[in-house]
């Protein structure tokens, strides 16, 4: 096993039309930032397993065949006949950027609980990867705590994406105190722009070096919408623009395969993250912002991943 990642696996409804009284019409794609990071790490050959919770209603089965579908084991996947597989609402403006509403009182994803953990998938992997979705509530919190603290005990590389989603924390500045533990837990940091003002009230150049200076972390990589990628070790800096020439669609999802792109090159490097030079972290980059990129022009987080093939084109 490669990757392993816990989190929220969940549906996302996206409006693809509005009638004359404003109400959307709105298309289901399966999503979930951890779902989709391991969907793109798949889709290029790593061998992937989720660890997670839906429902046992008709979206969590079919989630649970996608992702089967896409190749992640869903070996670590657990479904629940008591709670409701978690839905998210993404309306959409004209630039295809995105703004969220949840059904999640609960959603099945919140109510993991650290007994349902399958430690063994942990075990088998070479890479640990969480997000902040899954501690806003418990039980999920505890859960994805004592999981980050075995796979570090185990000697496990890492990654982390803070994934700011407001709506979904009740105070702000609990939200804040989640995100900045999770820099204390991580080997590599998948970051937006955004969420760096946001934790530090800094710059893209400033908010990683102040990362990689007060926190673990080895390797940042600052995701910066249409301007591109900014990464930061301690050998050197670099950035990256995005990929031109395209109709932008839909964005959602295209930061998680960014990540599970650029996890996937670290993959094909095997290095120590903190000693890659600028040229092995500007193809890493590169490859990622292009497949992110790609998924832009399609519609749905899982469902926009570009295969190997057609990134590669592109590059």
């Amino acid at each position: 096993m490669d990757v392993v990642a816990l989190g929220e696996l969940l549906i996302d409804f996206t409006c693809v039309s509005t009638d004359a009284e404003g109400y959307p019409t709105m298309a289901a794609h399966p999503g979930g930032a951890p779902a989709n990071f391991l969907a793109a790490l798949a889709s290029f050959g790593a061998e992937v397993g989720m660890l997670g919770k839906v429902g046992t209603d008709t979206f969590g089965k079919l989630l649970t065949a996608t992702l089967q579908e896409k190749g992640v084991s869903t070996r670590g996947l657990v479904a629940a006949d008591d709670v409701f597989t978690t839905l998210a609402f993404v309306t959409l403006d004209n630039t295809g950027n995105r703004e969220f509403a949840f059904s999640r009182k609960p959603g099945a994803d919140t109510c993991l609980s650290f007994e349902e953990v399958d430690l063994s998938l942990i075990d088998e992997a070479k890479v640990f990867h969480f997000g902040t979705l899954s501690l806003t509530d418990e039980p999920a919190r505890t859960a994805t705590c004592k999981a980050v603290a075995y796979a570090r005990s185990k000697g496990k590389l890492v990654t982390y994406d803070p994934n700011l989603r407001k709506p979904l924390w009740k105070d702000l500045e609990e939200a804040k105190k989640q995100l900045l533990w999770g820099l204390g837990q991580a080997d590599v940091v998948k970051i937006s722009d955004e969420e760096v003002e946001f934790l530090f009230g800094l710059g893209v150049e400033e908010g990683a070096a102040h990362i990689l200076t007060n926190y673990p972390v080895k390797l940042v990589f600052v995701t910066c919408g249409a301007e591109g990628c900014y990464f930061k070790n301690a050998v050197c800096s670099g950035s990256v623009p995005s990929l031109s020439g395209i109709k932008v669609v839909d964005t959602t999802g295209a930061g998680d395969i960014f990540g599970g792109s650029a996890v996937w090159k670290l993959l094909q490097l095997g290095k120590d993250p903190g000693s890659l030079n600028e040229e092995e972290l500007t193809d890493a980059v590169r490859f990622a912002c292009t497949a992110a990129g790609i998924s832009t022009t399609r519609p749905g987080g899982i469902s926009s991943i570009p295969t190997y093939k057609e990134v590669l084109e592109r590059l």
